[in-house]
């Protein structure tokens, strides 16, 4: 796991407990999934064109030109490591976001209503994985 997916992971734990809130961009209030991606990886609200409705759009490539545009790297499923970012789908029209965690993977439960890290593989069908470059987003020019 490179520096930068330890850091990612260990800010990504630092919220578990953090009650979940849709659209929720603090860990004060409360976060959702993207949140939880945001916080953990640092990503600035401003860079992000659609930061509080990145999955509303219901559409993976949307949702996969949006990290792209943020700086995240596309992953091929044989390069998927602990602290890459997954986007999955949980349901008929439902995408999710999830953080691999070197035990299992962590997100922003609805159910349990908070940040969680649960072990094991990611129940859900991975449509997309994205990394962070070691340099960090801040790093990332964007066009």
């Amino acid at each position: 796991m490179s520096r930068e997916a330890e850091r990612i992971v260990g800010r990504a734990r630092r919220l578990i407990g953090v009650r979940f809130r849709p659209q929720g961009r603090s860990a004060e209030h409360g976060l959702d999934c993207i949140g939880v991606v945001m916080m953990a990886t640092r990503l600035d609200p401003g860079r992000a064109r659609r930061n509080y409705d990145m999955l509303a759009t219901r559409d993976p490539q949307e949702v996969a030109a949006e990290f792209e545009a943020c700086g995240f790297i596309r992953l091929a499923p044989a390069q998927i490591e602990p602290g890459d970012i997954l986007l999955v789908s949980v349901g008929p029209g439902h995408l999710h976001a999830a953080i691999l965690t070197p035990d299992g993977y962590l997100h922003a439960d609805a159910r349990m209503r908070r940040v969680v890290e649960v072990p094991g593989a990611v129940p859900w069908p991975i449509l997309s994985a994205w990394r962070v470059p070691e340099d960090g987003l801040a790093a990332v020019r964007l066009h």
